[in-house]
């Protein structure tokens, strides 16, 4: 199945992409002339390719970051010095990040590159390409990942320079955070008549009908975020125009976990919109989930062909949402207390010494014989000087490193001979359709399609667990459902800002900034398109 991505990893003809991070535009290395344009429809795709490879690249990465470690769902502290990059991964926990942030500066690079890489494209195609369908559906499909990216660029820095023009080089100042809104909308609504309305293989890792729909459904729920208006009708009827289609279904508690595994693909029921990986194919990105989730002392249980450094962990307060419901499949996702191998039975074991496993053991025999079964603890305990806890570094033992509850939803891939995994992750799901309907008519929206907020919560929950339905179901249930439901798929960011919850406290954060909502614009921006002025909050930091 993942040989679908066969043509994203190719090179477009003789043309050479690289990134922007001025204009939004990309430059042609070559020129362009009849003889090196594409000239039939496997290279019309061709062409298409290098916008999906650019919005793989980084998904995985400054995506994911960005969107959990700022959160109370994930936290990344150094250990014994290992990962702490600068305070990269740790400034996000506290929400004291700078304009220098290497996590927020491949966030901007990575989302405008895409929208770089589009313009090149679609300026390709519509020269190129014959008038019809074909020509049609292509370029919608690339305004499409075009409107995701200027989408994730509004969600996360507000106002950005809109450009849609290939080979304007000039400086261009930000849009409104209420244009960029606008122009996502316009862009969706008119792609959608355009776009494929099948799902399924023909459309994998492609946007279709329906992920316009979904987009546009994300957008009007958190309308009040982006222009200070609700759009809870409009959320409402962007849902149901996917639920009318037809195309999907919630995957059943049997299947619930498999939508995660190396080996999912078109086949799973609920993806909308899915980034394919594949390590077999080239052409950029990477999917390193193991390698950052997986307890280095549990490669063998899970078969790994090399040692993980492990050091994502989940924070008590986030957990909480997973234990009160024994019989949730999707409790399954986390390395919880002792471990053992894959047989269920058998301890994990590790050998050190009595300093190596708690490097402040003062007894006169630290260098003697350790064996321990391994446990990983709930609470995220730091153990050095409270003056430096902002560089928050657990320590280099084996207590540091088996501290907090890890997250194995994208499951370890141990046919990979490489860290980069299978593993296929999802954008937009339906049971994430479902969940937005339900907030939106909670928020005072009209309920249609003879749907209940309570009947669409227990239609997922159905699928998700054996217990009782439940008889009623407010907003501060449904923000704990959707906890549950996409842990560790980068929406928990969106979800607090949306429901107020983003300047509370957690773990060790104390900051309570409004500000933080929004990401400063990165220094290399401003420096290269002289027309940005930097995000009002930021400009004496």
């Amino acid at each position: 199945m993942k040989k679908i991505i066969k043509y994203f990893g190719l090179p477009i003809l003789a043309i050479g992409l690289f990134g922007s991070c001025e204009n939004l535009d990309v430059p042609i290395t070559t020129q362009l002339t009849p003889e090196v344009f594409p000239q039939n429809s496997t290279q019309f795709i061709q062409t298409t390719g290098p916008v999906y490879v650019a919005f793989r690249g980084d998904f995985s990465f400054s995506w994911w970051w960005s969107q959990s470690l700022t959160t109370d769902e994930a936290i990344l502290p150094a250990r014994g010095g290992n990962w702490f990059d600068n305070r990269n991964y740790i400034a996000m926990h506290f929400h004291d990040w700078t304009i220098d942030n290497g996590i927020v500066g491949s966030l901007w690079n990575w989302s405008s590159g895409v929208i770089g890489r589009s313009n090149q494209a679609i300026s390709i195609l519509e020269e190129a390409m014959p008038a019809g369908a074909e020509k049609a559906t292509l370029i919608s499909e690339l305004k499409t990942m075009r409107a995701i990216s200027y989408f994730i660029m509004m969600d996360n820095f507000g106002a950005v320079p809109l450009d849609t023009v290939y080979g304007d080089f000039s400086s261009r100042a930000k849009s409104s955070r209420i244009e960029v809104f606008n122009f996502v909308e316009k862009e969706l609504k008119k792609a959608i008549p355009n776009l494929n309305p099948a799902s399924g293989v023909a459309t994998y890792g492609r946007p279709n009908k329906q992920t316009a729909n979904a987009l546009l459904a994300k957008m009007y729920l958190n309308a009040q975020v982006y222009t200070g208006t609700q759009r809870n009708n409009e959320c409402i009827a962007a849902c149901d125009e996917v639920i009318k289609s037809g195309l999907y279904t919630i995957e059943g508690r049997n299947t619930y976990l498999q939508m995660f595994y190396p080996n999912n693909g078109p086949q799973m029921k609920e993806f909308i919109f899915a980034v394919p990986y594949d390590p077999a194919v080239g052409g950029g990105g990477l999917m390193y989930h193991a390698r950052y989730d997986v307890p280095r002392s549990l490669r063998t249980r899970f078969g790994l062909p090399f040692t993980p450094s492990a050091p994502r962990s989940t924070l008590p307060e986030f957990y909480a949402h997973f234990e009160n419901d024994a019989n949730d499949i999707r409790n399954r996702q986390w390395l919880t207390g002792k471990q053992f191998l894959a047989d269920g039975v058998t301890p994990v074991t590790v050998t050190t010494t009595k300093k190596g496993y708690d490097e402040y053991y003062t007894g006169a025999d630290g260098g003697a014989s350790f064996t321990y079964q391994v446990e990983l603890s709930k609470e995220i305990t730091y153990r050095g000087s409270q003056a430096n806890v902002k560089g928050l570094d657990l320590g280099n033992d084996e207590i540091a490193w088996n501290i907090g509850y890890r997250n194995i939803k994208f499951y370890p891939d141990a046919t990979s001979t490489s860290r980069n995994q299978n593993n296929d992750v999802a954008f937009l799901r339906y049971s994430d359709i479902l969940l937005m309907k339900a907030e939106a008519i909670l928020r005072g929206g009209t309920a249609t399609l003879g749907d209940t907020p309570l009947s669409l919560v227990n239609t997922i929950r159905s699928n998700r667990t054996t217990s009782a339905p439940w008889t009623a179901v407010t907003l501060e249930d449904l923000y704990k459902e959707r906890s549950r439901e996409f842990a560790w798929e980068a929406w928990h960011r969106n979800d607090m800002i949306r429901f107020g919850k983003f300047e509370g406290q957690w773990g060790f954060k104390t900051d309570t900034d409004v500000k933080r909502r929004l990401f400063p614009i990165p220094t290399n921006a401003l420096v290269l398109n002289p027309a940005l002025v930097q995000n009002p909050d930021y400009i004496n930091d």
